[in-house]
């Protein structure tokens, strides 16, 4: 998994009836664009993330 500064990371929930979590990776703590990812979700929350095989890195759109 690879990932850049400003791409967003999609957290599948983990029981039905919950949501997602997304957030904005905010700094890249890895090589190469590896995890760990230092990720800030929605609510200003800032965490540390080693993403898993419930995860999706969406690229940063052109537009933004």
């Amino acid at each position: 998994m690879h990932a850049k500064v400003g791409d967003r990371v999609r957290i599948k929930a983990r029981a039905v009836g919950m949501p997602d979590q997304t957030g904005e990776i905010v700094e890249v703590r890895g090589s190469e664009g590896a995890p760990p990812y230092l990720v800030r979700f929605a609510n200003g929350h800032e965490s540390l993330v080693y993403p898993g095989p419930d995860s999706v890195i969406e690229p940063r759109s052109a537009e933004e």
